[in-house]
């Protein structure tokens, strides 16, 4: 089955294209095909894949636009890694505006991927940092639900609150089913700052409250910033770095899904 994940926050900084990028690319190492789609007006995308900016026309704003007849325009990244992305660009944001008053504005992003299919075995929203229109088009697009969490109280408190908005929204929606939360994924963790070893220890008690997974940390560091200035994953840029690791158990839940018939 194609998996389609929407990788939500409620805040911006916590790790969503970092995570978005990195899964696709262990993903590609399982020898399954992904999509990334760009839904945030900064074009984080962009950066992390080493793309330059390209014309409205060939980005996820014409997508979402009046006139899409399916001409979807995907860029090639990190060669025959099987990853292709849908580029983001400034513009989606004024589109987002029309979406609220068009009809079916919520299901815009469902409704193309259902008339005009991607083929490939995962595709992955990376949204904006804010609980608006297009995360509410992604919401309602995905089949799964990819959640960072930074590891600092104001990000710990509003972990709940992501999860109550996904499940009232989709209720809105009427999705059936209604898209499930894969995990929750600690971002940019440091064994060496106490708070973030003291609120790791605390997860696990309420993912279990929340009936969710926790999926191991992703690590704090500097070559992930290094690895984005080359436009390439951590994988790519320093493979036997540890960190590289910390995105099997995501990547494998995922494979597992794309499995299933």
């Amino acid at each position: 089955m194609q998996v389609v994940l929407a990788i939500l926050a409620n805040a911006g900084g916590v790790g969503k294209t970092t995570l978005g990028v990195h899964l696709a690319y262990e993903v590609s190492r399982r020898k399954r095909t992904v999509a990334l789609l760009d839904l945030d007006p900064q074009r984080s995308l962009d950066v992390f894949c080493g793309l330059e900016g390209a014309d409205v026309s060939s980005t996820i704003a014409q997508v979402l636009s009046k006139d899409f007849k399916g001409n979807w325009k995907l860029a090639p990244v990190w060669e025959d890694s099987g990853v292709e992305v849908c580029q983001g660009h400034p513009t989606v944001a004024e589109v987002a505006n029309d979406l609220v008053i068009r009809k079916r504005g919520e299901y815009t992003l469902f409704d193309r991927l259902k008339k005009y299919p991607l083929p490939h075995d995962l595709v992955i929203i990376d949204c904006p940092a804010t609980l608006g229109m297009l995360t509410v088009n992604a919401l309602a697009a995905a089949t799964h639900v990819l959640v960072p969490i930074q590891l600092e109280m104001k990000a710990i408190a509003g972990s709940a609150e992501l999860v109550e908005w996904c499940v009232t929204t989709a209720d809105e929606l009427q999705l059936e089913p209604r898209p499930p939360i894969l995990g929750f994924v600690p971002s940019m963790y440091d064994s060496k700052i106490a708070m973030h070893r003291q609120y790791l220890e605390q997860l696990p008690s309420i993912t279990e409250q929340l009936e969710i997974k926790l999926f191991p940390a992703v690590r704090s560091s500097n070559e992930f910033k290094n690895a984005s200035a080359y436009g390439i994953p951590l994988q790519k840029w320093r493979q036997l770095h540890p960190a590289c690791k910390d995105f099997d158990q995501i990547a494998s839940d995922v494979v597992k899904l794309i499995k299933q018939k």
